[in-house]
């Protein structure tokens, strides 16, 4: 109950099966805002079976750095992939940074390829299951201001024979992650194959990627392909913009875009539309991209514009943080704890449903320090502020308990601060202590304002002395932008 003047002991009080974060925050390496960054970064995955069988889709076989093969290229065919045509229409507008990614995709490590050094990761076609750190890694990149362009093919193309087709490999990202698992892009990829099919573009001159420096899109091309099905109810910001023919509203939508966190999603049903139909020895290709009854190019050319940042509007409305509008939301993942240590960062115990202390709602909070020894806990979890925002509130329920009997001595402490992406300290929004004792929760209010269009970390560290516990009891979170 609140108010709790004992040590604590609450490593059994923990739901099973949920894993908590080893003792130390790791702060999150975050992606920089898509459009602060020029040229865009754009990320190509080939080491999940993009290769396998008759697949090639690969901008160019020196990886992870295509200019390795050609530092200039004029034609496609300077670059070796399937998917050279786009690498190198990319390239030649001087405005763009490619690389291939030949490893586990992370998100806050060293490695180059690291997805904190990238505007916009592509996933055309993968054929072998993401781990679960791989798919918690792109979550979270999208959710703090990155672009991912998913592109599947038909059910049952299973091009390397494991049991898994991108059908299903797509669907497992959005439904079976650590970060948002309740339909995060508002739509599911159906299990179709549809043999042929032009879909048309919705009518949307304002639509950037239907409409973008790349060219007008009026239709796409199915050749073994699927759909996807809407589901604006639960994400209002997802938007088909081509339809299977004879389809609209949430049925058979051939590419479709969506918004999540801070970040830009873009869906494309078939590999077919962006093979030029060149690569490796020995594959069989055809050429989507230059096909006459469709416009391709422009729409894959236009959707990587705007998933890196590059166009002002789409999804359903929203800028993904990093164009001239706002759209109001609570930007926080997991922000009442009831997913357990989801989207945080916490020293081992911290997230919690321990009887011990009480959730201002539901079942779940954050329980720092309390134990009644020298000990120190963290907790944090990293955010962008939408550049176009002109308020952004952090707010979040304290309840502090102590043993101490001082009126004058802060002896156990905990800071509310706000850090970059490098960790380092930017601002102490508050400190409190055992001097703040009080029973029941007081939400606690600062705002974030002055950081707006910059990826931060929001940290809670608490720290107790050698004797007496204090305890610092967090609930329902929140930052509230508009």
């Amino acid at each position: 109950m609140l108010g709790l003047t004992v040590p604590r002991h609450r490593l059994g009080a923990v739901l099973a099966g949920f894993s908590l974060v080893a003792a130390g925050v790791a702060v999150q390496v975050t992606a920089t805002p898509a459009a602060a960054a020029t040229p865009h970064r754009i990320l190509f995955d080939n080491a999940h079976a993009e290769t396998a069988g008759n697949a090639d889709w690969i901008v160019s076989t020196s990886q992870p750095d295509p200019l390795g093969q050609d530092s200039s290229p004029s034609a496609e065919t300077d670059w070796t992939g399937a998917l050279s045509s786009w690498g190198v229409a990319l390239q030649k507008t001087g405005d763009y940074s490619l690389k291939t990614s030949t490893g586990a995709l992370t998100y806050g490590g060293s490695s180059a390829t690291d997805l904190s050094n990238f505007d916009t990761l592509v996933l055309p076609e993968p054929n072998t299951l993401f781990t679960t750190a791989e798919k918690t890694a792109i979550m979270t990149f999208v959710k703090n201001g990155g672009g991912l362009f998913m592109i599947s093919d038909h059910t049952g193309a299973d091009r390397n024979n494991d049991g898994e087709d991108a059908v299903e490999i797509l669907n497992d990202l959005m439904t079976n992650n650590s970060v948002d698992s309740t339909d995060p892009f508002g739509f599911s990829i159906d299990s179709l194959s549809i043999s042929s099919d032009y879909p048309s573009a919705v009518s949307d001159s304002s639509n950037p990627v239907l409409h973008g420096s790349f060219g007008t899109v009026t239709k796409s091309l199915i050749a073994s392909g699927t759909t996807a099905t809407l589901k604006p109810a639960d994400n209002s910001a997802v938007k088909g913009l081509l339809y299977r023919t004879g389809y609209s509203g949430n049925t058979g939508a051939f590419f479709a875009t969506s918004t999540f966190g801070s970040g830009r999603v873009a869906f494309w049903g078939d590999s077919s539309p962006m093979d030029d139909g060149t690569g490796q020895s020995g594959n069989t290709l055809y050429d989507g991209w230059n096909d006459s009854g469709a416009t391709n190019a422009a729409l894959a050319l236009n959707a990587t514009e705007w998933l890196a940042g590059g166009s002002s509007s789409g999804g359903g409305g929203d800028d993904g943080g990093g164009g001239s509008t706002c759209t109001s939301a609570q930007l926080l993942g997991n922000n009442g704890f009831e997913s357990g240590s989801s989207t945080w960062s916490s020293t081992s115990g911290v997230i919690t449903n321990s009887t011990d202390e009480s959730a201002r709602t539901g079942s779940y909070y954050a329980w720092l320090a309390g134990y009644g020894s020298a000990h120190t806990d963290t907790l944090s979890q990293s955010v962008t502020v939408p550049a176009a925002c002109t308020t952004a509130t952090f707010s979040f329920y304290l309840h502090v308990d102590t043993a101490e009997t001082t009126t004058s001595t802060a002896y156990d402490t905990l800071k509310v601060q706000v850090l970059n992406s490098s960790g380092t300290v930017l601002s102490t929004l508050a400190t409190y202590s055992n001097l703040n004792a009080a029973s029941g929760y007081t939400q606690r209010s600062f705002s974030l304002a002055g950081y707006a269009g910059q990826t931060v970390t929001l940290k809670f560290t608490g720290t107790e002395g050698s004797t007496l516990q204090t305890s610092f009891v967090i609930d329902d979170t929140a930052l509230n932008v508009s």
